[in-house]
This record gives structure tokens, C-alpha cells and sequence, in this order.
């Protein structure tokens, strides 16, 4: 089997660490973080192209955020390396349609924090995709399968993906290197649409994390793209 067929069959047969994670105890993770142990598939498993590695953050929305309160807040929840690691993973976290409260659950690429300010992703930004209520457990599983199947087409271009449960409406993100290059931008929305299925007339914003580190906001004041 090739990793894109495969990463629709679970197989729970394997025995890499893991973290779980469920409501009543993610706030008493310690932060953690990047380790040095090298992830690696284990035998006959298919690997990824690249590693992966969850987080995890939740904050209390009457509190203003900054970057230092938003590190401590995030937490690692495991790096995956193979399609069978990734499956055994992600079938022990919560859905993201049953996080309450200000959620955010992140796969990025290992190495690279979600994180405006980090090093990858400083001249980057990100495609927006707000959803009414009940919709975030599958598009967030459905985007997750285009990234690590390599649907985007983009090279290096995709850093990471991020579902944002808020009170009102859930974001879905995806986080690419360079803001600017249009060409690769337009082929990640374009990518989008199809991957989830998206209606014609869904709105679709844009922000650089260079404006988001201006008006220290992720969601307001987006460019729209229809």
C-alpha cells in the first residue's frame, strides 16, 4: 500500500509512545519541550514524509494574550513518523467537536513550533476557514489526511495545521512558509476547496503572521478571498 491509501486504515497493532489526551486532565500537562529522540517508523510501518507533532493549547479568553503566556499555555503531545504511529495517536485525543471552551489542537511539522514568531513560519501566514458548529471533528481530520498525504503539492511550503474551537463558529487554519509567493498560496486554497469538499461560495481569508503579530490577533482583520 502506498501512504495515501493507507492513511485511511487505522492500525492500532503498533507500539510507539504516545500521550493521550482528554478534558478533565489536560491542564495538569506539564509544558514540555522539543525533545531531542529522534522519531522513526517502526518495521513494515509506511512513513511519512516528514514528522509530525501534536499540540495542544487552551487559554482563558479574558485574559490578553502575548507570546510568552501563549508558550506556557501549549503542549506537546507526541511526534508521529508513519502512517500506523500517526493512527495510534490521533484515535487517543478528544475530538475537536468536543473540546469546550477557547481550544486549539495543532500538527505541525516536527521542529516547528505554532508559533507566529518562529523561524519558519515568520514570513509565512495562513488560510482561515470558519465553520458553523458540529463541522470541526471532520474537516480538521480531513485536512490533516490532505497534509500528510502530500495533496497540497507545494514542496516545503506547508507548515502546519490548526483547528481553533471558540464559542461562536470553529477555525480551521493551515499555516504556509512565504505570505508573498501568490502562486503557492492560490494552489493551497485551491487544494482546500477540493480537499474539503467546500461550496462554491465559501469565504476564504488570508492573514500573514506578520499582521497578526502587529494587531496580536489571528482571526480579525483578514484579507477575503472568494
Amino acid at each position: 500500500r502506498n501512504t495515501r491509501t493507507s492513511l485511511k486504515d487505522k492500525d492500532t497493532h503498533t507500539h510507539t509512545h504516545t500521550h493521550t489526551l482528554n478534558q478533565s486532565h489536560s491542564h495538569t500537562h506539564r509544558h514540555t519541550h522539543m525533545h531531542s529522540l529522534m522519531v522513526t517508523p517502526g518495521a513494515g510501518e509506511h512513513p511519512l514524509q516528514y514528522n509530525y507533532t501534536f499540540w495542544y493549547s487552551r487559554r482563558t479568553p479574558s485574559r490578553p494574550a502575548n507570546t510568552q503566556s501563549y508558550e506556557q499555555n501549549i503542549r506537546q503531545m507526541g511526534t508521529v513518523a508513519s502512517v500506523e504511529q500517526f493512527w495510534k495517536l490521533y484515535s487517543h485525543l478528544v475530538r475537536p467537536g468536543d473540546l469546550t471552551g477557547h481550544s486549539d489542537f495543532h500538527l505541525f511539522k516536527e521542529g516547528i513550533k505554532p508559533m507566529w514568531e518562529d523561524e519558519a513560519n515568520k514570513n509565512g501566514g495562513k488560510w482561515i476557514i470558519r465553520l458553523r458548529k458540529g463541522l470541526a471533528s471532520r474537516f480538521w481530520e480531513n485536512i490533516i489526511l490532505a497534509m500528510l498525504g502530500e495533496q497540497f503539492m507545494v514542496g516545503e511550503e506547508i507548515c502546519g495545521v490548526v483547528v481553533s474551537i471558540r464559542f461562536q463558529e470553529d477555525i480551521l487554519s493551515i499555516w504556509n512558509k512565504t505570505a508573498s509567493d501568490q502562486v503557492t498560496t492560490s494552489r493551497i486554497r485551491d487544494t482546500l476547496r477540493r480537499v474539503l469538499n467546500l461550496p462554491p461560495n465559501t469565504i476564504m481569508e488570508y492573514k500573514t503572521h506578520n499582521d497578526s503579530l502587529k494587531d496580536n490577533s489571528s482571526f480579525r482583520n483578514t484579507k477575503i478571498a472568494l
